[in-house]
């Protein structure tokens, strides 16, 4: 089976690329990253969805971007909205730098695992319009990525996978559905609790619930007010 690096943060669209990529016959290497940030029970979240999903090996790798702060995610000053995104504007939960980060984390074990796959469960449908989602932002970093490293100098190079890249929110829990993802498990609320309660009201949980109830099926979110 050839190797893959997944990035797996804990919630619905990566639990769902996880799962594609065992489908495509990966052997699934997930990384998860603590960042810092509010929300961090989605890690223990990743665990669970790794062993489910029968992922090879979970890792999760830590780097402090709340030293940094600037997003509400990593910085408990501010606070996360809860009445919706305004159209067109980067929200607060946008944390800097982010994803190439997590993309480089993801790229460097990959080359140290002699693996020649990332799959990243990146959104551009249905998402909270954070620039490191954009279909030409995945493109740019296979770029550099195929630029960068040993193993692509090589001959070996590097493909960036982000299978729901294009899909809506509906869309990635069918497909999740069909491959047995146990939603249940999964954790998506930005400021979701230690139980791992959602909030219900943030973006995140907006999406979520609005998917479920466009799919028709029954959300296994546990919410506070539950």
């Amino acid at each position: 089976m050839r190797k893959a690096v997944v990035l797996l943060s804990g919630g619905l669209d990566s639990a769902t690329v996880l799962a594609i990529a065992r489908q495509q016959g990966f052997a699934c290497h997930a990384l998860s990253i603590d960042y810092g940030q509010r929300h961090r029970v989605e890690l223990e979240a990743a665990v669970r969805v790794a062993l489910a999903l029968g992922a090879v090996e979970q890792k999760t790798v830590s780097i402090d971007l709340a030293a940094f702060g600037g997003s509400a995610l990593t910085d408990a000053r501010i606070a996360v909205p809860t009445r919706g995104v305004q159209k067109d504007a980067i929200p607060v939960t946008y944390v800097p730098a982010r994803n190439t980060i997590m993309l480089s984390l993801a790229l460097a074990w990959a080359e140290v695992l002699e693996a020649r796959d990332v799959f990243f469960g990146a959104n551009a449908v249905d998402y909270s319009g954070y620039p490191d989602c954009r279909p030409e932002y995945m493109r740019a970093f296979e770029r550099m990525a195929n630029l960068a490293t040993k193993a692509a100098v090589e001959g070996h190079r590097l493909t960036l996978h982000t299978p729901i890249i294009a899909m809506s929110k509906a869309k990635i829990i069918e497909q999740g559905l069909a491959l047995g993802v146990d939603y249940g498990l999964t954790v998506s609320c930005y400021q979701a609790d230690s139980e791992a309660r959602a909030c219900g009201e943030c973006d995140a949980c907006r999406l979520r619930r609005a998917g479920f109830e466009t799919v028709g099926v029954h959300d296994p979110t546990r919410y506070r007010s539950n």
